[in-house]
């Protein structure tokens, strides 16, 4: 895949509707991240991990600025982190800490998210649908809707925020 600057490789093995094999490969930033289910997640033959914490730095979240503004309690006092072309690369900078938090603003297919939920799983993430329901692969339908990534613990607080605070056209 190539969107704009960004050249990018990304390929999951799918057991099931699970990933359990996942390798990114950014050759512009020179970063190879790779997981396999069970084992962690390795950024340049590293161990890496999602950051922890529940707190919400805006400045460390990427992805639709409409999304990631009903986090805040003033939207318009929010800078968000600069566009990562790439999602499955945005994905991978929650597995190796350097977001906080990714979202996915819908109509991403399995291709694009497989490799990337793993690798950000096995970094003691979770990577999920915004109602905090499990992405399954190898369905009927590829495309999937609105998703998020981050630490464990900040994504629980991300999904529960929603919950009780549902999109406007969900």
């Amino acid at each position: 895949m190539i969107l704009g600057a960004t050249a990018l490789t990304s390929v999951a093995l799918v057991a099931g509707a699970t990933p359990v094999l996942a390798a990114v490969f950014a050759p512009v930033t020179d970063e190879f991240f790779f997981a396999v289910r069970g084992q962690g997640t390795t950024r340049n033959d590293r161990p890496v991990s999602a950051a922890t914490g529940t707190g919400f730095d805006f400045s460390r979240m990427a992805g639709p600025k409409p999304l990631v503004e009903r986090l805040s309690l003033s939207p318009d006092d929010i800078t968000l982190h600069p566009r990562i072309g790439s999602l499955a690369l945005r994905l991978c900078r929650v597995a190796d800490g350097g977001l906080d938090a990714a979202f996915a603003g819908g109509q991403s297919r399995d291709w694009d998210l497989a490799a990337a939920n793993l690798i950000v799983h096995e970094a003691n993430g979770r990577m999920t649908a915004l109602s905090g329901d499990a992405i399954e692969y190898n369905r009927r339908e590829v495309v999937h809707g609105i998703l998020v990534a981050a630490g464990q613990d900040r994504h629980a607080r991300i999904v529960e925020h929603f919950r009780t605070r549902p999109l406007p056209w969900s």
